[in-house]
């Protein structure tokens, strides 16, 4: 198209690039028996002849209205004009069928990516009626009674619900929360305790009557006790348990009263950091409460940094009776217990973490599993289990949120079912005995 209209205009500019002459132009010819005569709207040619060069010569008569110079050069530059506008006009071809290219692969992008949720969607619609199913055929049920056992084992756990930031704000990354973790209905206190912003000191903590309060920040008591090391508390029966500060030494707090009732060291445990979880520093003593009672996790160096699980006399903090795992400690992010079964957890990326491993205390017995766990943040500090709701109560890199944690619903009573019924190893760990108690 471009060549075409460039051949226009130069065949429209030819009869008038002439110099201005007379009216009448001759030339020196040589007569010849070709006829060159032609008729134009502009001038007329004279019938002519062939010269000695090959050429045609004529006598060319201009028009009395010469287009002058000045409109020539106007010509010229409209001329000119023309041609730039068509090249833009190209140009702006060529960016709509770009631009029209790319939409279409937003669109084709779009597009898989709705089909993706689409997919998301059937999957927990499936999902849906496989429980749906389980239900009418008895494999599952409705939700446990609080402090009940009577199922086959964890499950699997639902997505984050997260709360909100802990009390002190976003610095204080390390800490750990929950409610009362003695099988007791009555019981609806919720407490928080973030630690200092070297995720070490545990100095505060806030407690309030109800969930409801929690959220909506009222009704609160907040306590200074500065003794505490880590972020392993749990509440127990109205009492805090903590690890206390640079000893291997177990302490009790009185909540209603704010004050230190009990203290005594755990034998031949590791502290200041020895074998605590990755990415949790100083977590040495893990507390936790479930519907068997009172437990620390924790490591010695007899036990080359592997996890031991040692159930609790609350009254007096001596160790009743103790299991070790071939668990390294280190290699774990965290462990919680549920009807007197130890889970243990690992990190799989930044988003999620895997359930990866559960011993029975009950059987002496362990197994490996895989059940997934999103977090909001990348570390998990504070794991609290509750029995009065089957949830998980766990401080997020600030946050507190919570996971409701699904059980393997039986037909029978546990005691008509053999161990192996729910796929438990037959590993058997002997229990450790524990050392007598010494001083840090």
């Amino acid at each position: 198209m471009q060549s075409s209209l460039a051949l226009l205009i130069t065949t429209l500019l030819l009869p008038l690039a002439l110099p201005a002459q007379p009216q009448s132009l001759r030339e020196e010819s040589t007569p010849s028996s070709v006829n060159c005569s032609q008729t134009l709207s502009v001038h007329e040619l004279v019938p002519g002849s062939m010269g000695k060069d090959g050429l045609c010569h004529c006598v060319v008569h201009l028009a009395n209205d010469l287009i002058p110079l000045k409109k020539l050069e106007q010509l010229q530059s409209t001329a000119q004009e023309l041609m730039d506008k068509y090249d833009q006009e190209l140009l702006r071809v060529a960016n709509a069928s770009l631009i029209l290219k790319l939409l279409a692969d937003s669109d084709q992008h779009d597009l898989c990516a709705l089909r993706q949720e689409v997919d998301s969607l059937k999957d927990q619609l499936r999902e849906c009626e496989r429980e749906k199913q389980e239900v009418a055929s008895g494999h599952s049920g409705p939700p446990l009674p609080p402090g009940s056992c009577d199922h086959g084992g964890l499950q699997k756990v639902s997505r984050p619900f997260v709360v909100q930031l802990n009390w002190r704000g976003f610095a204080h990354k390390a800490g750990t929360w929950g409610r009362d973790s003695a099988p007791n209905p009555d019981s609806s206190l919720y407490w928080v305790a973030p630690m200092t912003t070297d995720s070490r000191y545990f100095d505060y903590y806030q407690m309030y009557k109800s969930y409801d309060d929690l959220v909506l920040m009222k009704n609160y008591e907040k306590r200074s006790f500065g003794y505490g090391d880590g972020s392993g508390n749990t509440v127990y029966k109205n009492f805090m348990y903590f690890n206390y500060y640079g000893t291997r030494d177990i302490a009790k707090l009185n909540l209603s009263s704010n004050t230190l009732v009990l203290r005594r060291p755990l034998p031949s445990a590791t502290y200041n950091n020895r074998f605590s979880y990755v990415g949790v520093p100083w977590k040495d003593l893990d507390f936790a409460g479930d519907e068997k009672g009172l437990w620390v996790l924790y490591a010695t160096e007899e036990s080359k940094g592997n996890l031991i699980v040692s159930r609790l006399n609350t009254s007096t903090l001596e160790v009743e009776k103790t299991w070790q795992t071939n668990q390294y400690k280190p290699a774990m992010s965290g462990a919680f217990m549920a009807c007197g079964v130890l889970y243990a957890l690992r990190p799989r990326s930044t988003h999620q973490e895997e359930i990866f491993y559960a011993f029975d205390t009950n059987t002496g017995r362990e197994r490996h599993l895989s059940i997934l766990l999103d977090k909001m943040l990348e570390t998990l500090h504070g794991i609290n289990y509750s029995p009065l709701d089957h949830k998980l109560y766990v401080y997020n890199d600030g946050y507190l949120i919570n996971y409701d944690l699904s059980f393997q619903m039986l037909k029978h009573k546990p005691s008509k079912l053999p161990a192996e019924k729910f796929s438990w190893f037959p590993i058997t760990p002997k229990p450790v005995k524990p050392n007598k108690t010494s001083s840090p």
